[in-house]
């Protein structure tokens, strides 16, 4: 006989239940963006995350901090960036203080897809954290969700 499987302590159902929503939240994102724009979640976050550069020091992000933001390691920030560059959606330039820098910044058209997409992306969000709120398992997690993202909205007084 075998002993019964010890229960999950509060600190795994939580990890549990986090992933869980993650899970959930982005495959219907995903389905969403492919199915209106030809973009996965990956590609958006990563168009997204290019088109807040700003000129000026610490403007422009590297390769690393790219893929730290878009949470992926570098080489598969590398492999998504040369895809969007390959669709022209994004451009790569050199840095013009660091020859070995490599930065990028979306295309027109990029930035035209992107302007498109985020009203379906933020509709999906909004979708599925709903879905999301009505499973008792993950509704504590979207209202944190849900507050994180209020209070970031409003400017510190």
């Amino acid at each position: 006989m075998t002993a019964a499987a010890p229960a999950l302590t509060a600190l795994a159902q939580g990890w549990c239940a986090l992933s869980l929503l993650h899970g959930r939240i982005e495959a219907h994102v995903e389905r969403a963006l492919r199915s209106r724009h030809d973009l996965g979640v990956r590609e958006y976050s990563l168009l997204d995350v290019v088109s807040r550069q700003h000129d000026g020091e610490g403007g422009h992000l590297q390769m690393k901090q790219l893929a730290d933001a878009v949470v992926l390691s570098r080489s598969a920030t590398t492999r998504l960036v040369t895809r969007l560059e390959d669709r022209g959606l994004l451009l790569r330039y050199l840095c013009p203080t660091d020859r070995r820098g490599i930065y990028t910044n979306v295309s027109a058209d990029g930035l035209r897809l992107l302007e498109e997409a985020r009203p379906t992306n933020e509709t999906a969000l909004r979708e599925a954290l709903a879905q999301a709120a009505a499973d008792p398992r993950l509704a504590p997690l979207v209202r944190v969700a849900q507050d994180t993202g209020a209070s970031a909205a409003v400017p510190a007084a």
